[in-house]
């Protein structure tokens, strides 16, 4: 989210950030949401482990409705979005992976490549569909795999690009839907 900000700060998105919502009720996102002004409100999953139920859904699109939201952003978010969410935003969430998809889908992609022994990895920016990290591709950003890299010290990497990329295409993306 912070890069998110910096570039609507610096003029790169020409966006407002109407809402910020978490199914982690500690997650840090949500203080820096509230210590920049910007509203913020809890996602109840807390009976399902990885599961978006279906109400859940409902809720949080009526939430993201009732503030005015264009484009949903996911970031850090590991529930799959069904149709309650899709319906109410059609084409328009956006996710981030830390990976080049299709490879590595799901959880903690930097370790699945480490893992596998991949010569390189990166992040992928797109859109969400009803399946797990299958949407089309916006953009995608290459790092390099470094003999002796940890999941650790490569997520760390990945993380810089993906504090680039985001931004630039979550511009990119919301300009041709406007009208």
């Amino acid at each position: 989210m912070q890069a998110i900000l910096d570039a609507i700060e610096g003029g790169v998105l020409h966006a407002r950030i109407a809402l910020v919502l978490s199914d982690n009720p500690d997650a840090y996102i949500l203080s820096r949401a509230q210590a920049n002004g910007i509203p913020v409100g809890i996602i109840d999953c807390s009976q399902h482990r990885l599961k978006f139920p279906e109400e859940a859904q409902e809720e949080t699109a009526r939430r993201l409705k009732e503030a005015g939201v264009d484009l949903v952003c996911l970031a850090g978010f590991m529930r799959l979005v069904k149709k309650p969410l899709l319906d109410a935003f059609p084409s328009r969430i956006l996710n981030i992976h830390p990976s080049l998809l299709p490879a590595y889908p799901g959880l903690e992609a930097w370790k699945q490549a480490v893992e596998a022994g991949a010569e390189e990895s990166g992040v992928t920016v797109h859109v969400v569909d009803s399946g797990m990290d299958t949407g089309p591709i916006l953009g995608q950003a290459r790092v390099p795999v470094l003999t002796g890299d940890t999941s650790e010290s490569l997520y760390a990497r990945i993380r810089v690009e993906e504090h680039r990329l985001y931004p630039e295409m979550i511009a990119a993306y919301a300009s041709k839907l406007q009208p």
